[in-house]
């Protein structure tokens, strides 16, 4: 059985991070091997949240799994609380990154404009190097532009969704040829609505060429869609699918909870309704 160490947080409510990772990747057939970055009584866009920080903890999962001479088919890192937490991820993928390994980073920073209240520009630059290690990248249109530099105001002003969509694939080769990893942004919704419907979408882009998909858009933003959808492609990799059948089984899993999340009138912060549809991931 393949073996993922899942380096991020967990978060009591919110259905994200280790939460939304470890059920996916289970029901895909892999072994999720859990590392906290921190313990969250809720994941924190909820009004209240406890929150013990575990960066002096990380060096301790990693010495301990020397001793049992772990390793790994896949690590995938989500939230961190820090800078001091990627220093000591980096020295983790010097003792478990190898040949073999496949390391997808999502860079959790911010979601719909504005960055988490962890964020400053040394996490950032942190992260930038932390990228650079991984084969596959996962940001959402926000982290994205923390990481290019092509800001959330900046695409607002763009009226042609073909010249959004340009400017964002654009600033995506230019991360593709820094790093050498597979870059697949989520959450892209162009400011240009078409027929009085939205949509959102992801676009992958590799060194050879661009794809974009995209689904029909409610207008809200749930918590844990993007770990999950980090997840579904790690577990698709760990089974030998291809990243754009991975993307599309991500897709078709989110729309369908995503659906009927909104149905139930789930409150967004208490993330969607996966768990019942966990089958599609078989």
């Amino acid at each position: 059985m393949k073996k993922v160490a899942v380096i991020q947080d967990l978060s009591s409510f919110g259905k994200c991070s280790l939460t939304a990772a470890i059920p996916v990747l289970s029901v895909m057939g892999v072994q999720a091997s859990p590392l906290p970055t921190a313990i969250l009584s809720a994941q924190t866009e909820f009004p209240s949240y406890f929150c013990e920080d575990l960066t002096d903890k990380i060096p301790v999962f990693e010495a301990e799994w020397r001793k049992l001479n772990a390793s790994f088919d896949g690590i995938h890192t989500g939230y961190i609380t820090g800078k001091e937490q990627i220093t000591h991820i980096l020295h983790f993928l010097d003792a478990f990154y190898k040949e073999h390994t496949l390391l997808l980073v999502d860079p959790v920073m911010a979601d719909v404009g504005g960055a988490y209240t962890n964020f400053d520009q040394y996490l950032l630059a942190q992260m930038k190097e932390l990228i650079k290690r991984a084969d596959i990248i996962t940001p959402n249109i926000t982290e994205f532009g923390l990481l290019t530099g092509l800001t959330h105001d900046s695409l607002l002003r763009y009226t042609n969704e073909t010249d959004y969509l340009q400017a964002i694939q654009e600033a995506g080769q230019q991360l593709q040829s820094e790093t050498a990893a597979h870059v697949i942004i989520t959450g892209i919704h162009s400011p240009v609505v078409q027929n009085d419907v939205q949509s959102i979408g992801n676009m992958y882009i590799n060194e050879e060429s661009t794809m974009y998909s995209a689904v029909p858009y409610n207008g809200n933003s749930y918590s844990g869609t993007g770990d999950l959808f980090a997840s579904v492609i790690m577990g698709s990799m760990m089974r030998g699918d291809t990243i754009p059948a991975a993307i599309k089984l991500a897709e078709t899993f989110l729309a369908t909870a995503i659906q009927d999340t909104s149905k139930a009138g789930t409150p967004p912060v208490e993330g969607v309704n996966f768990e019942t549809y966990l089958r599609m991931l078989l």
